[in-house]
């Protein structure tokens, strides 16, 4: 069953390729994946390995701390704005960077609270 799933991806990825190629400007998506790997090695990994180090001691707050980074890294596009149009103001109509604080608050209190129930 892993075979189909590793055919299935490997299929995916080509036809992706091929859509790079034919449908736009193959050397700007080369220096843009090289730039993405680079953020990736250079900056996100070591920071991620540092943060999990400095909390291993505390597991729960590893994983909050994880899960909000993803949360926090999905929504940056729109809290910074990109994509925005002023003469299409139904584009990004929202308060992104309020309700990236109330999302993040919540899982912090719901991490914080799971925790101190299961502490009893």
């Amino acid at each position: 069953m892993i075979k189909v799933g590793y055919a299935v991806g490997a299929a995916a990825i080509l036809y992706g390729l091929l859509g790079i190629v034919r449908e736009s400007e193959p050397l700007g998506w080369l220096v843009w994946f090289a730039g993405m790997v680079i953020a990736h090695d250079l900056v996100a990994l070591p920071l991620a390995l540092a943060a999990g180090t400095l909390l291993s001691r505390w597991p729960w707050l590893r994983a909050t701390a994880a899960a909000c980074l993803v949360v926090t890294l999905i929504a940056l596009p729109m809290v910074l704005r990109l994509g925005e149009r002023p003469d299409n103001p139904s584009i990004l109509p929202q308060d992104y960077g309020r309700n990236l604080v109330v999302v993040l608050a919540v899982m912090i209190v719901t991490a914080s609270l799971v925790r101190m129930r299961r502490a009893r």
